[in-house]
C-alpha cells in the first residue's frame, strides 16, 4: 500500500546517515559558527540526514526573517569522524543555481547544525496538496529548470544521487523566489569527477550496496553499479512521468524483495508503456537519458529543448522560474532562447537494448574481490582523511597506525585488528582532550595518535 506513500525514504543513506534512536534533546536556542542566535520554533521535516526545523532570530521581532535549521547528530554515522559529510558537498557546490545557500554551521552540543536559506513545498507537497495532479505545463517547466540545476551540479564533478519530488523545494510562498526551485538533501552526492585528476572515476560494480530511493532510482544504481550523471537523468524522468501521471508501474511492490522486483519491472517497462499518455517530449527525454553510457556526457541543452516547446512563450509567467535554463539556451547561442535538435524535428532517439526487454538480458556475474588485509595511505591532507578512512571500514578495515610528515599524513589499515568500532578526531591543536575523556566514557581507548607540525593531532580510539 503505497498509493499516496510519497516512497521518499532513501534504501541507503550513505555516509553521513542518522541514527534511529542515538539523538539527544535539541536545545532551545541555536549559535554556531558566528551566528546571531535563534530560536526554533516548528518542525519541518526528518530524513535519513537529520532533521531540520524553522529558527527565528531572537531580538528582531515578530517579523524576523526565518531560516532552515537542519540537525544532525554526533552518534550519527556520518559524523564519526567529526562533521556530516553533507557540509563537504554544500562547501563544494556553494553558489551553485539551485542549491540552497548554507549561511553558518558549527556544532552545539550533541548536534551538529547548518543554518540555511528558509524553502517553501516540495514537489511532492505541491501534487500531494493539488489532488495528485500536476499540469502539462508546470511538469514541463520543472523538467526545464531541474536539468538547468543537475547540469550546473554536474559541472562542479558531483551528482545528487537521490533525485526525487521530495528533494525539490520551491522557494518561501509570498517571497520573489515562491517560484524558482531548488534541489536539497545531499547525504547521498558523489563525486562522477575525480578531484585531483580531472577524470572520470572508474566504473565498479556492487550489486550488495545500494544507494538511493527505490521509487526512483535508475536501474544501474539497483545494480550496484558506480554513479554518475545518467543516473540523475533517469531519476529526474522517473520524477517527471510520477508528478505528470501520479503513479509508476513499478509503485507497490512489499516485502523484503522489492528492491529487486522494482528493478525487475523498470527493465521491463519500455519508454512507451511508461510515459503512456505523455507528450512526446517526456518519452524521447527517457529514450536519451536511460541510453546514456556510463561516462558520456549528456546533452542538456538537447533535453531542455525538448521541453521547450510544449510550456508559454512568457518566461515570467510561467509556473515555475525557468531563468537558469533560460540561461543554458542563451549560452549554446540560440536566437529567442529557444533550441532545436541536432537531427531533423521528426528524428527520434537511437533505440538501444535497454528498456522493455527481459530482465535475463540485465543480470551480471558478480564475483566479489577478496578482502582486502592491509593498506595503506601516505601524503593525505586532512581534507582527504575521511574519503579514505570511509572506504577502508566500507572493506572491513580499521585505522592500526598513523604517522605525520610536513602537515600529511600517512594511513596505515588492516582487517586484522579484531576492533569492532572506531572514531577519530583531527583537532587544530594537541590533544583534543575533552574529546578523547567523551570516548573514554563511550568504552573506546587510544590505539593510535599522530601529531603535525603546526600543532595539529590525529587521535584514533577504538572497541573491540
Amino acid at each position: 500500500m503505497d498509493e499516496f506513500d510519497s516512497g521518499g525514504r532513501s534504501g541507503d543513506k550513505g555516509p553521513g546517515a542518522e541514527d534511529e534512536g542515538s539523538t539527544a534533546p535539541l536545545p532551545e536556542k541555536v549559535q554556531v559558527g558566528g551566528s546571531p542566535m535563534y530560536r526554533i520554533e516548528r518542525k519541518l521535516g526528518k530524513g535519513g540526514f537529520g532533521q531540520v526545523y524553522v529558527g527565528r532570530r531572537i531580538g528582531a521581532g515578530p517579523g524576523a526573517l526565518e531560516v532552515a535549521l537542519k540537525f544532525e547528530h554526533k552518534s550519527s554515522k556520518g559524523c564519526n569522524y567529526g562533521p556530516p559529510y553533507e557540509w563537504q558537498v554544500y562547501h563544494a557546490l556553494g553558489g551553485s543555481h539551485g542549491v540552497p545557500q548554507v549561511h553558518y554551521k558549527g556544532r552545539q552540543g550533541d548536534y551538529y547544525v547548518m543554518v540555511m536559506d528558509m524553502l517553501g513545498p516540495s514537489l511532492w507537497d505541491v501534487w500531494n496538496n493539488n489532488s495528485h495532479t500536476m499540469s502539462i505545463e508546470m511538469v514541463a517547466c520543472i523538467a526545464i529548470e531541474a536539468i538547468s540545476i543537475l547540469e550546473k551540479m554536474h559541472s562542479r564533478g558531483y551528482v545528487h544521487g537521490d533525485v526525487k519530488p521530495e528533494n525539490f523545494l520551491l522557494g518561501t510562498p509570498g517571497t520573489p523566489d515562491e517560484k524558482k526551485l531548488f534541489l536539497v538533501d545531499l547525504g547521498l552526492a558523489t563525486r562522477w569527477r575525480d578531484s585531483s585528476s580531472g577524470q572520470h572515476v572508474e566504473y565498479d560494480q556492487r550489486p550488495d550496496v545500494f544507494r538511493g530511493t527505490v521509487r526512483y532510482a535508475s536501474v544501474h544504481a539497483h545494480l550496484g553499479r558506480t554513479g554518475s550523471r545518467r543516473d540523475d537523468l533517469e531519476s529526474l524522468a522517473y520524477t517527471l512521468i510520477f508528478l505528470l501521471r501520479g503513479r509508476l508501474p513499478w509503485q507497490g511492490y512489499q516485502g523484503e524483495n522489492k528492491g529487486f522486483l522494482v528493478c525487475k519491472k523498470k527493465m521491463a517497462t519500455s519508454p512507451e508503456t511508461l510515459c503512456c499518455f505523455c507528450p512526446l517530449p517526456f518519452r524521447q527525454f527517457v529514450e536519451y537519458v536511460v541510453n546514456l553510457k556510463f561516462d558520456e556526457e549528456p546533452n542538456y541543452a538537447r533535453y531542455i529543448s525538448l521541453f521547450d516547446g510544449i510550456v508559454g512563450p512568457n518566461p515570467d509567467i510561467r509556473p515555475i522560474n525557468t531563468d537558469g535554463a533560460q540561461k543554458l539556451i542563451y549560452q549554446v547561442g540560440q536566437k529567442r532562447g529557444r533550441l532545436t535538435m541536432e537531427e531533423e524535428e521528426d528524428e527520434q532517439p537511437k533505440k538501444k537494448v535497454r528498456m522493455g526487454m527481459p530482465a535475463t538480458q540485465w543480470i551480471s556475474v558478480y564475483n566479489a574481490r577478496r578482502p582486502m588485509k592491509q593498506r595503506y595511505h601516505y601524503n593525505v591532507a586532512d581534507v582527504r582523511l575521511p574519503q579514505h578512512i570511509e572506504k577502508g571500514n566500507e572493506d572491513g578495515l580499521f585505522i592500526s597506525s598513523v604517522a605525520s610528515c610536513s602537515n600529511l599524513w600517512a594511513l596505515i589499515m588492516d582487517a586484522g585488528t579484531g576492533f569492532t568500532a572506531q572514531v577519530y578526531q583531527l583537532s587544530p591543536y594537541f590533544l583534543h582532550k575533552e574529546w578523547i575523556m567523551e570516548q573514554w566514557e563511550k568504552n573506546y581507548y587510544i590505539s593510535a595518535i599522530a601529531g603535525a607540525n603546526n600543532g595539529s593531532s590525529l587521535v584514533v580510539m577504538s572497541k573491540g
